[in-house]
């Protein structure tokens, strides 16, 4: 009887992405299936921002946004590079699931009793995954493991600020983690300069550019559904009157807005543009990394903005219903000309004017506060809608012209 040979135990260089057979990798279904537990952690920012929202909930809410933000971005770059169809990347994936569980669930008591939790499954995310990619990465990617031993002393750097803030008393702890997030923040600025090793080349970050582009667009997405959620959760159980009616109807239109205005032409052209270029990594670290983040908040912050309108849609505005309706599409609005810019290489006119507008009404604040939230809400959509319909307006027009000239030439 002929007994079988044992098959060799799998390369380490098979845990890394080969060569894109149509242009670029897909996001995998374990990607998708990690973003869910992401969806849970957007929500819990935004009903923790919603709950406190003073100066000081403000700032706690931005420092776990921060979190949420960097230790999302983080895996992207690591499935950027390792395949998460092989089975110990996909082991990691759902670890790092369960740690994010774990994260999303202290959110609301962060600055709490949820202290350590935080921590500990903030800093086993972010050291655990640089482990794994070290070890995943093949010797031969000399440049590449040597860039996730920086990544390593940078988080370790984070993991103890982040551990340090949770076991301090309560006045020490934003200090201790706003000073954790600057580490994590300045990383990627910093090319990760680490004693003894310098700082890496940022052409080294070989990434995939058509990858990093779709998953950052589905993190957006992410932002987006919680804004839906919020407004049609909110919208059942209030009570259905002319004014309320007008709030959710506004609220659904300016996540429309900012979709169309994010997706319709800026996504397309982010991932062209990062897929041909010779640089891939300084556009992914620009674009993506650092400039998606005000986008992100800025959808988050329009969303407990559709909360406190559906709550009050006709009663007396307050000045953090001004700040949230009108504040979240500007940030978001700076956030997406940023990033455009960074694709396109210029400002575009539609959005200046939106920012414009905006700022304006931000600036009115005195005055604004006295319409009803529905009302307010209704002035900041109309800003988004009329940024959507120019741009497209505008995109349009010139690609017919363009058409038009080469026919007659």
């Amino acid at each position: 009887m002929a007994v079988s040979e044992p098959k060799p135990a799998a390369n380490n260089s098979e845990l890394l992405r080969g060569e894109p057979d149509d242009g670029h990798h897909r996001v995998t279904y374990v990607e998708l299936f990690f973003d869910l537990v992401f969806v849970f952690a957007v929500t819990q920012l935004s009903h923790t921002l919603a709950a406190q929202f003073d100066a000081w909930g403000v700032l706690q809410a931005f420092i776990l946004m921060l979190a949420v933000w960097w230790v999302w971005i983080d895996t992207s770059w690591v499935t950027n590079w390792l395949n998460p169809d092989r089975t110990p990347v996909r082991a990691v994936i759902f670890g790092l699931m369960l740690a994010g569980l774990g994260l999303s669930i202290s959110i609301p008591k962060a600055f709490g009793d949820r202290a350590i939790l935080f921590a500990v499954c903030y800093g086993v995310m972010q050291v655990a995954r640089s482990i794994f990619a070290m070890w995943a990465t093949p010797r031969d990617e000399e440049a590449l493991r040597t860039n996730f031993t920086r990544i390593l002393a940078w988080h370790c750097a984070g993991a103890a600020f982040w551990l340090a803030g949770a076991s301090a008393p309560d006045a020490w702890r934003l200090g201790l983690w706003a000073v954790a997030v600057v580490i994590a923040s300045a990383g990627p600025l910093t090319r990760f300069w680490t004693p003894g090793l310098g700082a890496s080349a940022v052409s080294d970050w070989n990434v995939e550019g058509g990858h990093m582009a779709e998953r950052c667009g589905l993190f957006i997405i992410i932002a987006l559904g919680e804004s839906i959620l919020v407004t049609g959760a909110t919208f059942a159980d209030a009570p259905w009157k002319a004014w309320t009616i007008v709030g959710f109807v506004s609220s659904f239109v300016a996540s429309l807005a900012m979709w169309w205005i994010y997706f319709d032409l800026g996504a397309e052209a982010g991932s062209r543009e990062i897929a041909d270029a010779d640089d891939p990594g300084r556009l992914a670290r620009l674009a993506y990394t650092y400039l998606h983040l005000p986008i992100m908040a800025g959808v988050i912050v329009t969303a407990v903005g559709d909360e406190f309108v559906l709550d009050h849609p006709d009663g007396h505005g307050e000045l953090r219903t001004l700040l949230t309706v009108v504040g979240g599409p500007l940030l978001f609005l700076t956030g997406a000309i940023l990033f455009k810019r960074a694709v396109r290489g210029f400002f575009q006119l539609s959005h200046l004017v939106g920012i414009g507008l905006l700022g304006g009404m931000l600036a009115a604040g005195a005055l604004l506060t006295s319409l009803p939230p529905a009302l307010l809400s209704v002035l900041s959509t109309t800003c988004l809608v009329v940024v959507a319909v120019w741009e497209s307006w505008s995109f349009n027009a010139h690609h017919h012209t363009t058409q038009t000239s080469a026919k007659h030439d």
